[in-house]
Protein backbone atom coordinates (compact mmCIF):
# COMPACT_ATOMS: atom_id res chain seq x y z
CA UNK A 1 0.00 0.00 0.00
CA UNK A 2 1.36 3.79 -1.08
CA UNK A 3 0.75 7.03 0.47
CA UNK A 4 -1.39 7.73 -2.72
CA UNK A 5 -4.02 5.41 -2.08
CA UNK A 6 -4.81 7.86 0.99
CA UNK A 7 -4.69 4.88 4.07
CA UNK A 8 -2.52 5.56 7.33
CA UNK A 9 0.17 3.29 8.01
CA UNK A 10 1.47 3.26 11.06
CA UNK A 11 4.00 0.93 10.10
CA UNK A 12 4.06 1.48 6.20
CA UNK A 13 6.91 3.29 4.13
CA UNK A 14 10.38 3.69 5.75
CA UNK A 15 10.71 7.94 6.60
CA UNK A 16 13.42 8.88 5.29
CA UNK A 17 15.13 12.60 6.47
CA UNK A 18 16.94 14.82 4.19
CA UNK A 19 17.78 18.38 5.15
CA UNK A 20 17.92 21.18 2.77
CA UNK A 21 18.67 24.77 2.17
CA UNK A 22 17.72 27.69 0.70
CA UNK A 23 20.74 29.81 0.13
CA UNK A 24 19.84 33.22 -0.43
CA UNK A 25 22.53 35.50 -2.34
CA UNK A 26 23.08 39.37 -1.32
CA UNK A 27 20.70 40.04 -4.51
CA UNK A 28 17.80 37.99 -3.00
CA UNK A 29 18.29 35.02 -5.14
CA UNK A 30 18.56 31.68 -4.73
CA UNK A 31 20.85 28.78 -5.43
CA UNK A 32 19.05 25.58 -7.39
CA UNK A 33 20.78 22.38 -8.00
CA UNK A 34 20.27 20.03 -11.08
CA UNK A 35 20.43 16.80 -10.06
CA UNK A 36 22.91 14.36 -12.02
CA UNK A 37 22.31 11.85 -14.18
CA UNK A 38 22.39 8.32 -12.74
CA UNK A 39 20.80 9.24 -10.02
CA UNK A 40 17.01 9.16 -9.14
CA UNK A 41 14.96 12.42 -10.57
CA UNK A 42 18.08 13.56 -12.62
CA UNK A 43 17.75 16.59 -14.58
CA UNK A 44 15.45 18.18 -11.60
CA UNK A 45 16.38 21.10 -9.72
CA UNK A 46 16.28 21.06 -5.98
CA UNK A 47 17.30 22.74 -2.82
CA UNK A 48 21.10 21.75 -1.71
CA UNK A 49 20.99 19.20 1.06
CA UNK A 50 21.42 15.46 1.81
CA UNK A 51 20.41 12.73 4.35
CA UNK A 52 21.16 12.54 7.56
CA UNK A 53 24.17 10.43 9.48
CA UNK A 54 23.74 7.85 12.56
CA UNK A 55 23.03 10.61 14.75
CA UNK A 56 23.86 13.49 13.13
CA UNK A 57 21.80 16.68 13.64
CA UNK A 58 20.00 18.30 10.73
CA UNK A 59 22.51 21.13 11.05
CA UNK A 60 25.43 19.08 11.11
CA UNK A 61 24.44 17.73 8.20
CA UNK A 62 23.84 20.98 6.19
CA UNK A 63 27.03 22.13 7.17
CA UNK A 64 28.47 18.49 5.38
CA UNK A 65 26.62 18.35 2.93
CA UNK A 66 27.39 22.11 1.71
CA UNK A 67 31.33 21.77 2.27
CA UNK A 68 30.71 18.17 0.02
CA UNK A 69 28.33 19.46 -2.40
CA UNK A 70 29.13 22.43 -3.07
CA UNK A 71 32.70 23.40 -1.26
CA UNK A 72 31.32 26.18 0.73
CA UNK A 73 31.65 26.57 4.57
CA UNK A 74 28.96 28.16 6.76
CA UNK A 75 28.01 27.43 10.77
CA UNK A 76 25.19 25.96 12.50
CA UNK A 77 24.54 29.71 13.83
CA UNK A 78 24.10 31.09 10.05
CA UNK A 79 21.23 28.32 9.15
CA UNK A 80 18.21 29.47 9.80
CA UNK A 81 14.65 26.94 10.17
CA UNK A 82 12.12 28.00 7.85
CA UNK A 83 9.72 25.30 6.88
CA UNK A 84 9.61 21.25 6.01
CA UNK A 85 8.23 19.22 3.33
CA UNK A 86 6.43 15.91 4.48
CA UNK A 87 5.82 14.00 1.10
CA UNK A 88 5.21 10.17 0.38
CA UNK A 89 6.95 8.73 -2.84
CA UNK A 90 6.27 5.24 -4.03
CA UNK A 91 8.43 3.24 -1.35
CA UNK A 92 9.16 5.71 1.29
CA UNK A 93 7.83 9.03 3.10
CA UNK A 94 9.99 11.77 3.05
CA UNK A 95 10.74 14.70 5.75
CA UNK A 96 12.57 17.76 4.71
CA UNK A 97 13.13 20.49 6.76
CA UNK A 98 13.78 23.26 4.71
CA UNK A 99 16.52 26.11 6.21
CA UNK A 100 17.46 29.31 4.85
CA UNK A 101 21.31 30.52 4.95
CA UNK A 102 22.35 34.18 3.49
CA UNK A 103 26.03 33.88 5.25
CA UNK A 104 28.80 31.28 4.00
CA UNK A 105 32.65 31.04 3.04
CA UNK A 106 33.81 30.17 -0.56
CA UNK A 107 31.96 30.14 -3.53
CA UNK A 108 29.56 27.40 -4.62
CA UNK A 109 30.58 25.04 -7.15
CA UNK A 110 28.61 22.17 -8.56
CA UNK A 111 30.90 18.97 -6.83
CA UNK A 112 28.32 16.52 -7.01
CA UNK A 113 25.55 18.09 -9.12
CA UNK A 114 25.16 18.59 -13.32
CA UNK A 115 24.80 22.07 -12.82
CA UNK A 116 24.05 25.25 -10.36
CA UNK A 117 21.72 28.56 -11.05
CA UNK A 118 21.17 31.49 -8.86
CA UNK A 119 17.83 31.76 -9.20
CA UNK A 120 15.32 35.16 -8.43
CA UNK A 121 12.13 34.02 -6.19
CA UNK A 122 9.67 34.53 -8.88
CA UNK A 123 11.69 32.54 -11.45
CA UNK A 124 11.82 29.52 -9.10
CA UNK A 125 8.64 27.96 -10.28
CA UNK A 126 10.18 27.42 -14.00
CA UNK A 127 12.68 25.27 -12.80
CA UNK A 128 11.06 21.48 -12.51
CA UNK A 129 11.33 20.38 -9.32
CA UNK A 130 11.45 17.02 -7.33
CA UNK A 131 7.89 17.02 -5.91
CA UNK A 132 8.79 17.51 -2.17
CA UNK A 133 10.72 20.65 -3.27
CA UNK A 134 7.88 22.31 -5.30
CA UNK A 135 5.71 23.15 -2.56
CA UNK A 136 8.28 24.89 -1.00
CA UNK A 137 8.97 27.41 -3.61
CA UNK A 138 5.76 29.59 -2.99
CA UNK A 139 6.84 29.80 0.87
CA UNK A 140 10.33 31.17 -0.12
CA UNK A 141 8.94 33.34 -2.31
CA UNK A 142 6.74 34.92 0.32
CA UNK A 143 9.64 35.12 2.53
CA UNK A 144 11.59 36.73 0.17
Amino acid sequence: MSCAEGRDQPHGLPLIVVVAVALVDSDGRVLLARRPEGKHMAGLWEFPGGKLQGGETPEAALVRELQEELGIDTRHSCLAPFTFASHCYETFHLLMPLYVCRVWQGVPTALEHSALAWVKPARLADYPMPPADAPLVAMLCDLL
